[in-house]
């Protein structure tokens, strides 16, 4: 065992989570940043991205998941639809509203995005120990374990 790793369990909780949330929240905007340059800002991409991984929402749905007041998402979304990235279909229950999708065209925007930015992980993890990825990996588990929790 490292010195590192006695440390890391002595240290209280409370101090570990600031230091977990720090250096997340430091990778998080560094993976951001590897995203291609291009006209979609982090909201508009964050609104495509929700609609990928929901299949379809309301706009008002959207609006509740992006955290946004609905007059925000209708700008965020006619931006999306002028590029042709999300289309409106009639709801099938309700005719006042509208069921909104990521096109096939918003996906290949969002899978480009996951490959810049995985590739830009891909080559600083490269640059690490065996054991620096091993002790990643066991990371990786346990934040996924913490984020279901």
């Amino acid at each position: 065992m490292t010195e590192r790793t006695v440390t890391a369990q002595r240290m209280p909780p409370a101090q570990l989570a600031v230091q977990l949330r720090n250096a997340i929240t430091r990778l998080n905007r560094r993976v951001r940043q590897a995203r291609p340059v291009g006209d979609l800002t982090v909201t508009q991409l964050s609104a495509l991205t929700s609609l990928r991984l929901a299949g379809a929402l309301t706009p008002r749905e959207l609006a509740d998941v992006e955290r946004v007041q609905p007059p925000t998402m209708t700008k965020i979304v006619a931006k999306l639809e002028e590029r042709g990235l999300v289309q409106r279909t009639p709801h099938p229950t309700d005719g006042r509203q509208v069921i909104l999708a990521a096109t096939e065209g918003g996906r290949a925007v969002l899978d480009q995005l996951e490959r810049a930015r995985d590739s830009w992980l891909t080559h600083r993890l490269a640059a690490l120990t065996d054991e620096e990825r091993d002790t990643l990996r066991e990371a990786a588990e346990i934040l996924h374990r913490l984020a279901r929790a």
